[in-house]
């Protein structure tokens, strides 16, 4: 099993209840909650401040292949 985070520990990773952060991004972009289809795409994106993430149970990741539907983490 992938060890898992505190939200303050992360630079790029994301939460299996469809949050993202990437403090590399826009600051528009940099926390972002995403509607999990049940097949796996991570669609319609919203902007949310730092307060509203889950505090622990993040992965971190390298980034995200936005070329693949389900945008997964690399």
């Amino acid at each position: 099993m992938a060890e898992t985070f505190n939200a303050e520990d992360i630079e790029i990773g994301y939460h299996p209840e469809g949050y993202r952060i990437d403090k590399t991004a826009s600051p528009m972009n940099r926390y972002t909650k995403w509607d999990i289809q049940p097949d796996g795409q991570w669609k319609d994106p919203v902007h949310v401040c730092f307060d509203a993430l889950p505090l622990a149970g993040w992965y971190r990741c390298n980034g995200f292949d936005w070329t693949d539907q389900t945008r997964t983490p690399v």
